[in-house]
């Protein structure tokens, strides 16, 4: 089997080389032409001999993820469905900003979550992204935005977020090996301030994950009582609230770092004045800022999402207690880039 070099990182790079016959600095320079050129073969190396790019053009191989389905919406957002070696799908959403993009990728082919408000859930788990894989969605979004700014193009992909198909905590090992090298200077050199990763809330791999890195925490939280948590999200049964919170407030945040509650409203299930006054207490002694994300409505989900008037009311108290507040606007609604609509069909 062909090693992925775009899943390696400096020290297992010049391991590899190393291993090859190569000097050690050519790591360095492999791993320039990856992520920072981001070259798509070993032949445009110019910088390594002929016979060195023959040599790793037959024990390497530099993964393309091959787009069979880009749908772009009237506000811009573009959704790229991707088809892996193994005929499986997987989804990846650039969305615009006022000044930069923002990638949302997929760390799991499926989703063995359960959430009961999530499409890519219904499509069930069929297996976990190699690091390769998971850094490719990134790659392939700067080689588009790259050829777009010939065309005219001033914004740049800065942010990256976990917020795509699958659990990224539940494929633990290759998330942080992804994100090591999308945060590496001599990687793709993302700010920690950029990254974001979003967690159903195994609390384990949270407090692991806070020992390893420096990235921005976002939790999808979803309800303010373990009774409908775990009606909505089955890892709770696992990982109750109080579990959960104890986690998120020794979590270390930098100064002026909040963590980010996602916060799906549903109509009937979470969206109460009462649901409104718990999750203020709940988010007692924790630096944070609640995303509330109207439900997603799809033919194939048996929930709605509140009205208009509900969501404000929510909002409203939050802000009314202190509580930082931000009602998501949706984007690429006429494009289902809601996470999972698309490859669901396909998986």
């Amino acid at each position: 089997m062909k090693i992925q070099p775009k899943g390696l990182d400096l020290s297992e790079t010049i391991e590899w080389v190393r291993g090859l016959g190569l000097e050690p600095y050519r790591a360095r320079q492999i791993r320039n032409w990856l992520f920072k050129r981001l070259a798509q073969s070993f032949d445009e190396m110019t910088d390594l001999a002929k016979p060195a790019r023959e040599m790793l053009a037959s024990r390497a191989t530099i993964d393309h993820l091959e787009a069979v389905e880009t749908l772009e919406s009237s506000d811009g957002t573009r959704k790229y469905l991707f088809r892996l070696d193994d005929g499986f799908f997987i989804e990846s959403v650039l969305i615009p900003e006022r000044d930069h993009y923002t990638l949302c990728i997929s760390s799991q082919v499926g989703c063995a979550m359960g959430c009961r408000f999530c499409l890519t859930a219904r499509a069930g788990f069929k297996r976990n992204l190699t690091p390769a894989e998971i850094i490719e969605q990134v790659i392939f979004a700067k080689r588009e935005l790259e050829s777009a700014s010939e065309h005219g193009e001033k914004r740049g992909l800065t942010n990256i977020v976990f917020m795509g198909m699958g659990e990224p905590l539940a494929n633990y090992q290759a998330v942080v090996k992804a994100l090591k090298n999308l945060l590496a200077d001599d990687g793709m050199n993302f700010s920690h301030r950029k990254v974001t990763l979003s967690t159903c809330g195994i609390v384990p791999k949270i407090r692991r994950l806070s020992n390893e890195l420096t990235l921005n925490l976002a939790v999808s939280l979803n309800a303010t009582t373990d009774e409908v948590r775990n009606h909505l999200m089955p890892v709770n049964r696992k990982f109750p609230l109080k579990e959960l919170m104890k986690a998120c407030r020794e979590f270390p945040l930098p100064n002026r770092r909040m963590i980010t509650f996602e916060y799906v409203l549903i109509n009937g299930v979470n969206d109460s004045p009462e649901d409104a006054h718990r999750l203020v207490t709940l988010l007692k002694g924790i630096r944070a800022k609640v995303n509330l994300i109207p439900l997603n409505p799809h033919p194939e989900l048996d929930l709605t999402p509140p009205s208009r008037e509900s969501i404000s009311r929510f909002q409203e108290i939050l802000l009314s207690r202190h509580t930082t507040a931000i009602v998501r606007k949706s984007k690429g609604a006429d494009i289902m880039a809601a996470c999972g609509q698309l490859a669901g069909k396909r998986n």
